[in-house]
């Protein structure tokens, strides 16, 4: 069975220059691992707030890194340099829009600030895109409400076969007739 390959992308302008050391990347990453037991291979980046930087990292990471799940945190709020979900809409072929929905549904239950975030879901090719929120906390809040769903939708792309730690994270798939 093939190694799952997951893109992880950080958007931040000051953890790319080393101002500060990048949290929400490692826990993206740390989350995943806590979801799933079969085998997967991070690849992760940190790019800076610059929208044609952004989309050049989706694209790699999709069309040569041939990840079949891209999870970028970072750039997804009303602030001029927030620019993460116009680089998503731009790489992707179709937006998946019932992602940031529930996203923003789950986040709502903590802070009434969460419907001024932007983030979003699309496919690139056999590959899904996900914006996250920046705060560590949020990030396995959405990752908690969404993911059930990303193991089926990878399945529906003709990807690897996630699996996951049930104790931990429960997926839907259909049930096989």
């Amino acid at each position: 069975m093939p190694i799952a390959k997951i893109g992880v992308i950080t958007v931040s302008d000051r953890a790319n220059t080393g101002i500060y050391k990048d949290i929400s990347g490692k826990t993206i990453i740390n989350t995943i691992n806590d979801y799933l037991i079969s085998e997967w291979q991070s690849v992760y980046k940190i790019v800076p707030d610059e929208q044609d930087l952004i989309e050049k990292t989706m694209i790699d990471l999709v069309d040569n890194e041939n990840c079949c799940l891209v999870i970028s945190t970072g750039g997804t709020g009303p602030a001029k340099r927030d620019v993460t979900p116009e680089a998503t809409e731009a790489v992707c072929d179709r937006m998946m829009p019932g992602f940031g929905e529930l996203m923003r549904a789950e986040s709502l239950k903590y802070v009434p600030t969460s419907i001024l975030s932007r983030q979003t879901a699309g496919l690139r090719g056999s590959s899904l895109i996900i914006n996250l929120p920046g705060k560590p906390k949020s990030i396995r809040e959405c990752l908690d409400a969404v993911f059930p769903a990303i193991p089926y939708c990878i399945d529906l792309m003709e990807g690897p076969y996630l699996e996951c730690n049930e104790a931990v994270i429960k997926p839907f798939r259909p049930k096989k007739k």
